[in-house]
């Protein structure tokens, strides 16, 4: 593979509050997104409960849980469109894709110039607005990018009207051909670019359909680099970092509502990716990668990334032909990726023949292994579910204190909202876990507290994550049955009354 590699970087600026390259185990992000309403986590000591009684219990579902924050993304275009099928409209093809039952989310990626041709107003392209025509229309919620340079296309990826106007800098030649990228720090740049998220984000921050938006970096694809070129267009680190920094604190500013995410690139080209990444963390925005065999230093900090913090894995899969398989002592290449997204703690996995998209290729590899596939779709992001369930008095009130359990790969990329609702469908409590948990394969118990004379059975808990002060109702990821908004209704378990201490059922 020829994309998307580089390494390390490293230079002190004043001009803004440089954060070099760093371990992200241990490192302090600060405490997270805000909770509020926090509840009350524990401990809860059997003095100060004593009257506690398990009441149910919830063991994991076996299901795909499309959630927000977490899926396979079935992608419909990439820096080189759509696979050209004669006979095949693009229309078709893309339909065809967003069918593709493993996704459960959508992703593209266009150049600036097919959603913008003018100032003032966007002009986005067909397959944009097929994309989200279909997306909405099949009920899965898309992530793009908009790239500000594509070294794939002949041309830029700039509309004309910015391309006139903003110098373009050579930085040497590669695949056979000179490669430039635009002075990004140009005024007429800057301008232009604020406009365009502000169009961007005045339509889609917090559109019901668009799950995540990609931040624009420098270089190319716009994800932090212009590997294997040795330099950039900037007379010195300080202009390159506070140009991109810059950039990104817009991007912050305009987009809400909508996390954002961006690439754990290494700074090869010394334009003050560690910064970017530091910043996008603390501000409760997400990470992402194009990659899971190159750096080391990516594998570090999206496998130690707080919990809070979502990451997106990309990388192209197999089309299911022989060349395309690479099988090494039975394990094919892109099972081998599949694995490895897993031992990061994936929230989303891209579904993507690289610059061949179609669903006859991933469909074609999918009927020859899915084993891996399935496995991950079903582990992939968070998973949780209510697990132990007990009532208790606390100070003459009832009250229930639960143990959330995380049966997926990655935390709750957000704060997990959880209410009690009356069967009258009245909201009697609610409030918070810390951002983050519960952590997979770690139990977090929180205490509700119910009004006087409230019975237990019969009311539901419903849970919603909060990202960016934005809520989306999510469904437990339980085996029981959950209802038609996602939530559980209480009610004993069978057998939990009636065993003795050594667990065995009494007669």
């Amino acid at each position: 593979m020829h994309r998307r590699k580089f390494m390390k970087a490293g230079m002190l600026c004043t001009a803004t509050a440089y954060v070099p390259p760093h371990n992200f185990d241990k490192y302090d992000f600060g405490s997270g997104p805000p909770v509020e309403g926090r509840l009350n986590q524990g401990p809860f000591p059997a003095e100060l409960y004593p009257s506690w009684t398990v009441v149910m219990a919830l063991t994991p579902s076996e299901e795909v849980v499309p959630n927000f924050g977490m899926g396979l993304m079935t992608y419909l275009c990439d820096e080189v469109g759509l696979l050209n099928v004669p006979g095949q409209t693009e229309q078709a093809a893309l339909e065809e894709l967003v069918k593709f039952p493993l996704g459960s989310k959508l992703y593209m990626r266009v150049n600036w110039k097919d959603v913008q041709q003018r100032p003032g107003r966007l002009d986005p392209s067909e397959i944009w607005r097929n994309s989200f025509a279909l997306a909405k229309q099949h009920r899965k919620r898309l992530g793009f990018r908009v790239m500000i340079s594509n070294p794939d296309i002949p041309g830029y990826a700039l509309p004309d009207f910015l391309l006139a106007k903003v110098p373009m800098v050579k930085l040497g030649s590669w695949q056979n051909r000179e490669r430039e990228e635009p002075r990004c720090d140009d005024p007429n740049f800057q301008v232009a670019f604020s406009e365009l998220q502000g169009l961007l984000a005045a339509e889609y921050d917090g559109h019901p359909d668009v799950e995540f938006v990609d931040t624009c970096m420098y270089g190319f694809w716009g994800e932090g680099h212009t590997w294997p070129l040795e330099k950039n267009p900037y007379p010195d680190y300080i202009t390159a970092e506070s140009t991109f920094v810059g950039m990104l604190d817009d991007q912050f500013r305009q987009w809400k509502k909508t996390p954002l995410t961006t690439n754990t690139q290494p700074d090869f080209s010394k334009v003050g990716n560690s910064e970017l990444l530091d910043r996008t963390v603390r501000s409760g925005n997400w990470l992402r990668t194009d990659t899971i065999f190159v750096e080391n230093e990516q594998i570090e900090a999206l496998s130690n990334r707080p919990a809070w913090t979502a990451a997106a894995i990309e990388v192209g899969t197999s089309d299911g032909s022989e060349k395309s398989l690479h099988v090494d002592e039975g394990v094919t290449y892109s099972d081998n990726v599949i694995v490895h997204a897993r031992d990061v703690g994936a929230n989303y996995f891209s579904l993507w023949n690289w610059h061949r998209i179609s669903a006859v290729g991933l469909q074609r590899y999918y009927r020859s292994y899915p084993k891996a596939l399935d496995r991950l779709a079903k582990s992939i992001g968070y998973r949780v579910r209510p697990s132990w369930i007990w009532t208790v008095e606390e100070r003459g009130a009832p009250g229930l204190i639960v143990g959330f359990a995380n049966d997926g790969i990655a935390g709750v990329p957000g704060v997990l909202r959880v209410s009690v609702i009356h069967p009258s469908g009245k909201e009697i409590c609610a409030g918070a876990l810390d951002a983050g948990y519960p952590l997979p394969g770690r139990i977090r118990q929180a205490l509700f507290i119910l009004p006087k004379g409230t019975a237990w059975q019969g009311l539901r808990l419903k849970a919603e994550v909060e990202v960016k002060a934005q809520r989306h109702p999510i469904c437990w990821a339980c085996h029981q049955k959950v209802n038609d908004d996602g939530s559980v209704t209480l009610r004993p378990t069978d057998g939990l009354q009636v065993s003795d201490e050594s667990g065995d059922l009494g007669s």
